[in-house]
């Protein structure tokens, strides 16, 4: 399995930052040139029922599956499985401190790359609404 990339380094714990909620990436189809731009939560939390006795619901934080993630572009995806896993860069443009900031780069990176415009450009769709508070 190809790591994931950030300033041309392997990702590891002691890389990614301690307030760091999600990350932006590109992945690359290396024969191609094709490529995607999109976002990934690092954990994401989970409601579970109250505890016998108790009225409040629990709150527990799990790992996301970033470092097994490639997008949620279909082609990327059947290409995965077929087995062409070393047909892809895996790179982190940007780390984030909130979903709004993540949301927000997102789409930043890519009107930046003009993924709509762009024929290499995997991505069918963008969208955000953002008000100046949230970044």
């Amino acid at each position: 399995m190809k790591q994931w990339l950030y300033e041309n380094k392997e990702v590891t714990a002691d890389i990614i930052p301690e307030d760091a909620v999600g990350f932006v990436y590109m992945i690359e189809h290396i024969p191609s040139g094709k490529y995607y731009i999109g976002k990934k939560i690092l954990n994401y939390t989970v409601k579970r029922p109250p505890l016998k006795g108790k009225k409040r619901k629990r709150t527990v934080v799990k790992p996301s599956d970033w470092e097994t993630y490639y997008s949620s572009s279909d082609w990327i995806k059947e290409q995965v499985e077929l087995g062409r896993v070393d047909d892809f860069k895996r790179t982190i443009i940007q780390f984030c401190n909130s979903k709004k900031s993540l949301t927000y780069y997102e789409l930043y990176w890519q009107m930046k790359y003009d993924v709509l415009s762009d024929p290499k450009a995997l991505n069918q769709t963008i969208l955000g609404k953002f008000f100046r508070r949230d970044i």
